[in-house]
């Protein structure tokens, strides 16, 4: 990933939040091609802070005949973003994007079938504890869970390179920074506050 060292955040107290704040992920491998997939990825860790990533695919997707132990993946987290027009300066500038990303590669290792359901447990958990009258795994009816589960594949991603990035307005001058916060307040797109909000942390506003 390209990242000027002004943009760059490594650390676990940035990739980790991030990657629980925003766990619908790109999922990508080399097939005969590249193979893109779109799901939810999770983090376990363990007692000792290391960590993992899991999720599962449908056996009928194409990647799954390239999911094998110790192939490497990448793994794509996006956060916020906005264009920024360079019309919101007090004086003419280049227009940019300012946005947020996680990273991982890792390398595959295969689930077995109760490190599956264990899996799938959590995933559920994770989602369904914000609901209103949330259907944990262990309330699904069991029929429907053995059809399931042969389906589809779960797997362990370990991670051998992170790189996290936060363009968010570094070094510009703070009354630039101010009008591009108040633009992209006063936008109706979530998107826009939200990356505003991360524009006013990153610059203590």
């Amino acid at each position: 990933m390209y990242r000027p060292k002004k943009y760059r955040k490594d650390e676990d107290e940035f990739i980790l939040p991030f990657i629980r704040k925003f766990p619908f992920a790109t999922f990508v491998l080399k097939g005969e091609h590249l193979l893109a997939t779109h799901i939810p990825v999770l983090i376990d860790q363990s007692e000792d802070d290391n960590w993992r990533l899991f999720s599962h695919i449908a056996n009928h997707n194409e990647q799954q005949q390239f999911l094998k132990n110790d192939v490497e993946v990448l793994v794509i987290f996006q956060g916020a973003h906005s264009y920024v027009s360079s019309s919101w300066y007090e004086e003419a500038d280049i227009s940019t994007w300012d946005y947020s990303a996680v990273h991982v590669n890792g390398k595959i290792k295969l689930q077995s079938d109760s490190e599956l359901r264990e899996s799938l447990s959590k995933l559920v958990a994770n989602f369904e504890k914000e609901q209103e009258d949330p259907l944990y795994y262990d309330k699904i009816p069991k029929k429907m869970l053995e059809d399931h589960l042969p389906q589809i594949t779960g797997f362990w991603i370990d991670p051998v390179k992170v790189e996290g990035i936060a363009k968010l307005h570094q070094s510009y001058h703070s009354k630039d920074v101010e009008r591009v916060v108040g633009k992209l307040d006063a936008s109706e797109d979530p998107l826009k506050n939200q990356i505003s909000e991360d524009i006013k942390n990153e610059h203590n506003l």
